[in-house]
């Protein structure tokens, strides 16, 4: 099956093409004015390139964040018109749970920026079954709970360098497009049914000494 993945949660985004399971290519997007004018003229210049027609492709994926609220909806946007007007499956993966699939550890913590002194942030297990629910937390609090066998995971960590104290994090690719689109291979769905990953504060208690 051919598979587009489109992920532009991120200043740093990515398009990847995905055939029977193996990315054949990513090219990653960087545009901080947003991917309204850049997206298709890229993934067009992309499939060309390996001689993908939109009519041969059987899938369609988005990160659906967490991120920015404008660029996730870019790519749901792009793949739900794409898949629907081609009668093909498609797939919104959260873009934590693709941090979290390029990690070796049992416990896998991925996070990242919020803004407003937060952080987006999961524990998902080996399986990449989420643990601990997706939500924007303060990095502080976070790190006070997190079991000490969990593996941190994100793509930048000098912005929270001095709250980290030299804890060892693992450093993940700001391109996800090709990860999304495998891992979408087990989620594909009626385009109708996707729906974006907005996630903000939770006011559920922080009880994560029971994980593992």
């Amino acid at each position: 099956m051919r598979i587009v993945a489109i992920d532009t949660s991120s200043e740093f985004g990515s398009i990847a093409l995905i055939q029977d399971g193996e990315i054949v290519e990513e090219t990653a997007l960087q545009s901080s004015a947003g991917f309204d004018d850049v997206l298709f003229p890229r993934l067009v210049e992309l499939m060309e390139r390996h001689a993908w027609r939109f009519a041969q492709v059987g899938a369609f994926a988005a990160g659906a964040g967490p991120g920015s609220f404008a660029g996730v909806r870019v790519a749901l946007a792009a793949v739900k018109g794409l898949a629907e007007t081609a009668g093909v499956p498609a797939a919104a993966i959260s873009n934590l749970a693709a941090m979290a699939s390029l990690g070796s550890a049992a416990l896998r913590a991925p996070f990242f920026d919020a803004r407003r002194a937060e952080i987006f942030s999961a524990i998902y297990d080996s399986n990449l079954s989420p643990l601990v629910p997706e939500a924007a937390r303060p990095l502080d609090d976070w790190l006070a709970c997190l079991p000490a066998d969990a593996e941190l995971m994100t793509p930048d960590p000098t912005p929270f360098a001095a709250a980290l104290g030299g804890r060892h994090v693992t450093l993940t690719r700001r391109a996800l497009a090709g990860v999304i689109g495998k891992l979408a291979i087990s989620q594909l769905q009626d385009p109708v049914v996707l729906d974006a990953n907005y996630v903000r504060r939770s006011d559920a208690k922080l009880n994560w000494k029971d994980v593992g």
